[in-house]
């Protein structure tokens, strides 16, 4: 596919796709289960961590606009690892390709401890036990949950899942929606107890999370060769990030509210348990991971089939997918931690990916960048401001699972 001349531009523009449908895609690329997290991430630093939070949304656009100035410089590159073999050569590839799929892995793992979360909220005396092996609780659900995704996974063509997994710009605002309505309907109310203005502790825990809601740049250049017009491509990008960021800042400001520094990882895990809000909220929330499961672990699985093509043959692929499935639920059983298991992946995959390379990438491609004036000052602080979130929040999440992994 690199390798395809580019159409000609009268061409282009009668077809692909267009602006407001671009918009709706980004958007369900941009808003995921990272909302979940949200109170949960300012209760960690503080009210003033919102700042960061349009910080970082605003870093991560124009890093966003980075990659697309590298494809218009070379249209022929239509793929985020594309950009970096212009910049790198075959490693650059190579190096962003690992981390996309590590990315994608880790997500998958998340999906599955918040199904297993939510699950034993709803449903908290459920399990089994055969001979003395016995589950419940959480692993119980984790295990569920990925019988039933299993067989979706096996699917070469997912168009029929694509149906339904467009949800998920709706399923965030609905959910929302629901927290508002447990705090004026319900009960709650918005007097969450010992709020803090800033807490350094937690900070980097608070804008790893953050910087995990605005991982979308893997899927970028992909929506940008779809539209009908790309000079419109930066428009878009605007449009995503400011609504994707009201909703989060929504979900922020209404939850640590409503909880304080009682939040949890996932807002849902605080809502009142009888209340039909409650059980709406956690429905919709688990919607979303069942139908895309399958289409965050396809693109791991045929990579590797691309790489070595004796697993393309039927019966190995099903066998590969169902591999990378067990694996996926060991790594839930193990570290069944999923705010800090989402601070790593925001740390160091995903800034990683929104920010360092993005830069790295624009300035290795376009020489005109590197002389000094505002644009390189620019470059150069985004590089900065996303290595320290990355050490800092890498190191803090990594400390957290480990001290619990000794706990337990």
């Amino acid at each position: 596919m690199e390798s395809h001349d580019q159409l000609p531009q009268p061409q282009q523009r009668n077809k692909g796709t267009t602006f407001f449908r671009t918009c709706f895609n980004g958007l369900n690329v941009l808003s995921g289960v990272g909302i979940l997290s949200m109170p949960y991430a300012v209760s960690q630093g503080g009210w003033l961590t919102l700042i960061s939070l349009f910080v970082i949304a605003m870093l991560c656009w124009y890093t966003g606009l980075l990659l697309q100035r590298c494809m218009e410089t070379h249209h022929e590159k239509k793929s985020y690892p594309g950009i970096a073999e212009l910049a790198f050569g075959y490693k650059g590839n190579v190096v962003v390709s690992i981390f996309m799929y590590l990315e994608l892995y880790l997500v998958a793992v998340e999906f599955l401890i918040l199904e297993g979360d939510n699950l034993e909220k709803l449903f908290p005396k459920m399990g089994f036990r055969i001979g003395s092996l016995k589950m419940e609780g959480k692993n119980f659900f984790v295990l569920l949950t990925s019988l039933i995704v299993l067989p979706t996974t096996w699917l070469r063509s997912l168009g029929m899942l694509a149906y339904v997994s467009v949800g998920g710009v709706l399923a965030s605002i609905f959910l929302v929606a629901c927290v508002l309505w447990a705090g004026v309907v319900d009960g709650v109310g918005f007097y969450g107890k010992d709020q803090l203005l800033l807490n350094w502790e937690g900070f980097p825990t608070a804008i790893s999370l953050f910087a995990f809601c605005y991982s979308g740049h893997t899927v970028f250049p992909t929506l940008s060769n779809s539209m009908k017009d790309r000079s419109q491509f930066s428009l878009v990008l605007l449009v995503c990030f400011v609504t994707s960021t009201i909703t989060y800042g929504s979900m922020a400001i209404l939850g640590y509210l409503m909880y304080g520094k009682y939040s949890k990882s996932q807002v849902t895990l605080n809502l009142p348990t009888r209340k039909i809000s409650t059980k709406i909220a956690i429905f919709t929330t688990l919607i979303n991971p069942l139908t895309k499961y399958a289409f965050i672990i396809t693109p791991i699985a045929n990579a590797m089939e691309n790489t070595y093509p004796c697993l393309k043959r039927r019966t190995i692929s099903i066998l590969l997918r169902t591999v990378i499935m067990i694996s996926t639920v060991s790594v839930a059983l193990l570290l069944p931690f999923f705010g800090y298991i989402m601070t790593f992946i925001g740390a160091f995959l995903s800034v990683t990916l929104s920010m360092l390379f993005p830069c790295l990438c624009y300035l290795k491609i376009n020489k005109a960048a590197r002389r000094f004036g505002l644009e390189l000052i620019v470059i150069v602080g985004v590089i900065v401001t996303g290595s320290f979130i990355g050490i800092m929040g890498t190191f803090t999440s990594v400390k957290q699972v480990v001290k619990h992994l000794v706990e337990s």
